[in-house]
């Protein structure tokens, strides 16, 4: 195991939420009174309107003025993302199709060495199962089955029959999640899909599907409630008609998972779905969760399922807490008396209060006196541990388990005597899968945050993750042919074995990290920071190129779930972060030291709440001051080293279920004011300060109620100018909230007019123009050049994946974007900073051009046999058309003369054409010769070059020079656009070479 995943699975295990809600007084709910209390009926957005919203995206797309405004992938590719299912056409032995939760389809047809992604511009690219039947027909079924936070809707089941170059909605839009999809082995236009249903909200399309027309139609086979769906759907090789299914209840709410209940079981019909039966033999109660199923091919009476059991563990069977006899634990605390308390070494004490994150001001003696004076019970001690980071501690259960029949379903048996601990923690429900080997009926292998297997039936484990296996374990392939050779998906993306586990191959080179924020540096060039789910807090070059340059390029520098980053301009190197709920740090990135900085609550005060991605804030005045919201804002005047609360609980306070809710989730300062501050929360409110935090306004009114802002800018450019954001993911409601103020928050507009219905995710406004905003959404990018009232696509070369962060550089005026799915992109901002309404107003309008510094070995350094990438010149000369007209490019020497004539794009709006600076040989020998005639003219004394000056010119001269590319010498030209009957032009500088520009080093 890597030092980094062992951090990160401590800081799991440090953080996830206790699953077993209270009633108030500390009783734990049984899971049908957490039902009724925390999780109420709810509806969501009609598909319709959904898959009209992405026609009207597509439109916009079409229409855009700055669809030639091109994002570049930057990486990483090293850490990958959550794999969901893996697959090989039979008639493809060295192809594997990937599908990653929202990161798309990806086909190797080189074992791993490339890939190519297949399924980036459809109305959802977030992938729960896929079925590939041969090389060029698959099916995916899109919505992540996994139901975590980002486990994102998809709209329906795809199909290809061209190996992935069309696509085709086939139809059960309103599913959401698909779990399962089987093609039959007999007749390929058969295929059953498995469905959970929506996430957040009840829906009836969940169950069983099937069609026997290749997807034309479909017919519910299976149905058992609005809450109720089927996670897993298997097949008896021996007679297809034979099918299982698992159902499974669960509904989240952003403030509780409720993710098992009564719906919960295994169904067989022996008539292809058109009758079920459920298996009563199989456990299920309120306290069935998530179950997995798997038949044994050879044999198909013998199936094994997995499930996840919610029920309440006994107090006899708590798991082993890994600490020596005689240190304190938090269950050792909550068993002892006063007087065994008073009685505690003081350096025993001292460990369990810095182990548990207790303030750094309370020392053991303290405590033990406050506690004998009877100002600080024990209660108030194990209370203090109730916060999202410890309350595993107080809600154990049964966990995963392992069932097997041997009589098609008629009976059951749990195959192990032992508790599974260690395996899914409290969190099963994001696992599920168990797979038998195809030959073999007592090996099995389970999947969860390690990978186990079993060669007894599951009478005994082993654990088979090894180097590089990165932990959280959703998909397996198992060769058929050669059951040995299996591919597995976790959440580090996929790894290889051709020995059953015992080793493996990390297969980790596409670009598709899961990020949630990202920022960068002042470096130069500048570095791109970012968080990404499990996969540690990222820095990397933004120069780097996917493909070409070293994976190791970017670097892991701090672990966990990565949340918000900050750096420090000053110097570059202190960055500010955090993992999962409020986990702060303060990282110096040259020394690698790192210091926890997290707020903490005092002895006897409730517990702090803080967001799973809690925000983070340097102040734009000063980098020393630093912000973070829990369910208060704090403020630290020194980086970190000590927080002051500026706020008292700035939301509702409910009653907690069992996933933190009411918290801080966006912070914005005024570059404008110290102390203008706003902050958003997860209830729907915005909050503002004028006075630095000491009183505080509800702004709410006019906004959304009750949806999630995701972002509060201030405007770096009027000071009573904000901007907010509110996404409705977590009630299924898709529609786009985007608000703006001009009065520090007292009214707000809508600016969301002209907007598909797609979450919002983060608003920027650019810091050089005032008009010009960016949108990030669950599909991609807006623009908008007039302040918000009108929006246009900003989709070149993007995926439609969920952009989740995004940021203007200040210097190069680059918009970086993280992605939830394709990692990072950036794109060519600088010249939308200077669109004003008089440029676009005009034809034609060219902009500036940066000077460029000439490089003597521009044109060599080529070789016939070897191929390397050459650092050859490269300039983009931008452009706006007011319509789309034919546009020609020239460049022109002082004199006027043309040196080469580009043929321009005719795109209305913006337009680039990228020209490596080389020049027509015989124009520029003209223009050189019309020079020289000039200057002759212009001068009464010509000096002659000497005989030996002509020598040493000729013996100096490189033979080959005439089969070279002619690149410009330095000088100053014009670029000249002519379009629409206009001409406009700009001045291009090339500066001589650097002295000391010729360090041609060879190894």
């Amino acid at each position: 195991m890597t030092r980094w995943l062992a951090l990160t699975i401590a800081m799991r295990l440090a953080a996830i939420p206790g699953h077993a809600a209270g009633d108030g007084d500390g009783k734990q709910l049984t899971k049908l009174e957490e039902r009724t209390k925390f999780n109420p009926a709810a509806r969501g957005m009609d598909p319709a309107t959904r898959l009209k919203g992405f026609e009207l995206r597509e439109e916009l797309e079409r229409s855009s003025r700055f669809k030639a405004v091109a994002f570049r992938s930057i990486g990483p590719e090293i850490q990958s993302c959550r794999v969901v299912d893996i697959d090989v056409p039979h008639d493809s032995p060295f192809t594997l199709v990937v599908a990653y939760a929202s990161g798309g389809l990806w086909r190797t047809t080189t074992n791993g060495t490339s890939w190519e992604p297949l399924f980036d511009k459809q109305s959802a690219m977030t992938i729960g199962d896929i079925a590939v039947v041969d090389s060029k027909t698959i099916w995916v079924g899109t919505g992540e089955n996994n139901s975590s936070r980002t486990s994102y809707s998809g709209t329906g089941v795809f199909k290809t029959t061209d190996g992935g170059a069309t696509w085709k909605n086939m139809g059960l839009t309103d599913t959401h999640h698909i779990s399962r999809i089987l093609v039959d082995p007999r007749d390929p236009t058969v295929v059953y899909v498995a469905a959970i249903g929506h996430l957040y909200t009840e829906n009836e399309e969940r169950g069983v599907f099937k069609t026997t027309d290749g997807g034309t139609t479909w017919t519910k086979v299976l149905g058992i409630d609005a809450r109720t769906g089927v996670i897993d759907l298997a097949q008896d090789s021996r007679n297809p008609n034979t099918l299982y299914a698992a159902a499974w209840e669960r509904d989240r709410k952003a403030w509780n998972f409720l993710e098992s209940g009564p719906g919960s079981g295994i169904y067989k019909s022996l008539d292809g779905g058109a009758s079920w039966k459920k298996l009563d033999a199989f456990p299920s109660d309120q306290y069935t969760g998530r179950i997995g199923l798997s038949v044994y091919p050879a044999n198909p009476d013998i199936i094994y399922a997995s499930v996840d059991n919610q029920r309440p563990r006994p107090e006899s069977e708590l798991p082993d807490e890994e600490t020596p006899s005689g240190e304190l634990t938090p269950r050792r605390l909550r068993a002892l008396t006063k007087e065994q308390f008073l009685a505690i070494d003081k350096s025993v004490l001292g460990r369990f209060l810095k182990g548990n994150d207790f303030p750094d001001d309370l020392k053991a003696e303290d405590l033990l006196a406050q506690v004998k004076k009877g100002d600080v019970s024990l209660k108030d001690i194990v209370e203090y541990l109730g916060d999202a980071n410890s309350d595993l501690f107080n809600a154990e259960i049964v966990g995963p388990e392992v069932y097997r029949s041997n009589d098609g379903g008629k009976s059951w048996a749990r195959t192990h005597d032992f508790r599974i601990d260690q395996f899914s923690y409290t969190y099963g429900y994001y696992f599920g899968q168990i797979r038998v080997a195809p030959d073999n009926p007592d090996r099995i292998y389970l999947l969860g945050v390690p990978i186990i297997s079993s060669e007894d039936g599951g009478k005994t484990f082993q654990g088979i993750d090894g180097p590089g296996v990165h932990g959280d374990h959703h998909a397996l392939w198992i060769d058929p042919a050669h059951p040995r050779h299996i591919a597995l998906g976790t959440d580090g993306g996929l790894n290889l074995s051709w020995d059953g586990g015992k080793t493996w191959q990390k297969v980790n080179n596409a670009p598709v990290g899961q990020f949630t924020t990202v920022a960068v540096d002042m470096a130069e060039p500048y570095n791109v920071y970012g968080g990404l789910q499990d996969n540690g807090v990222m820095k990397g070059p933004s120069t780097y190129k996917p493909g070409k340059d070293p994976l190791e390029s970017w670097t892991e520098i701090y672990g966990g779930d990565g949340g918000v980053v900050q750096v420090d301009p000053r110097d570059n190197a202190t960055v500010f972060t955090e993992y999962q709920f409020g986990g702060l740090a303060r990282i110096n990135t040259d020394t690698h030291a790192d210091t926890s900085i997290r707020p903490k609550h005092a002895l006897k005060e409730p517990p702090l709440r803080f967001n799973w991605v809690s925000p983070i804030l340097l102040s734009p005045h000063s980098s020393d001051v630093v912000y973070v919201g829990g369910n208060k804002l704090f403020r630290s005047l020194d980086r970190g080293d000590k927080w002051t609360a500026i706020s008292a609980d700035l939301t509702a306070n409910r009653e907690q279920g069992d996933v933190p809710f009411g918290t801080i989730t966006a912070l914005a300062e005024s570059p404008k004011a110290f102390g203008l501050l706003y902050a958003g929360t997860d209830e729907g409110k915005v909050w503002g300060s004028r006075d630095g935090g000491y009183a505080w306004s509800d702004l709410s009114a006019g906004l959304a109620p009750d949806r999630w802002v995701t972002r509060v800018v201030a405007s770096a450019h009027a000071e009573g100018t904000v901007y907010a954001t509110q996404n409705g993911y977590r009630n299924d409601d898709f529609a786009p909230y985007v608000w703006r103020s001009v009065d520090y928050g007292k009214t707000w507009s809508s600016i969301a007019a002209g907007l598909p219905p797609e979450p919002v995710n983060v608003i920027r406004e650019d810091p050089k123009n005032k008009d010009l905003l960016y949108l990030g959404t669950d599909l991609g990018c807006f623009i908008s050049i007039d302040g918000g009232s009108h929006w246009e696509a900003l989709a070149g070369g993007l995926p439609n994946a969920p952009v989740h962060d995004m940021v203007i550089h200040p210097r190069e005026g680059d918009l970086v974007i993280g992605t939830h799915g394709r990692s990072v992109f950036v794109a060519r901002a600088a010249e939308l900073q200077k669109l004003t309404p008089e440029i676009t107003a005009k034809d034609v309008h060219v902009f500036e051009m940066k000077e460029i510094t000439a490089e003597r070995d521009w044109g060599y350094g080529s070789h016939p046999w070897f191929k390397w990438e050459e650092e050859l010149p490269k300039v983009k000369i931008a452009y706006w058309l007011r319509s789309g007209q034919p546009a020609v490019i020239a460049i022109k020497d002082a004199l006027g003369s043309v040196l080469r004539e580009l043929k321009g794009t005719g795109e209305t709006g913006m337009n680039y054409v990228d020209w490596d600076l080389t020049v027509d040989r015989a124009r520029s020998e003209s223009a050189d010769k019309a020079r020289k005639a000039k200057d002759r003219k212009g001068s009464a004394e010509q000096k002659k070059e000497s005989p030996e000056s002509a020598e040493l010119t000729k013996a100096l001269a490189d033979p080959y020079a005439a089969k070279r590319p002619l690149y410009l010498s330095p000088g100053t030209y014009t670029i000249e656009i002519r379009a629409a009957g206009q001409v406009e032009s700009t001045k291009l500088d090339v500066k001589p070479p650097k002295e000391g520009d010729e360090d041609h080093e060879e190894d």
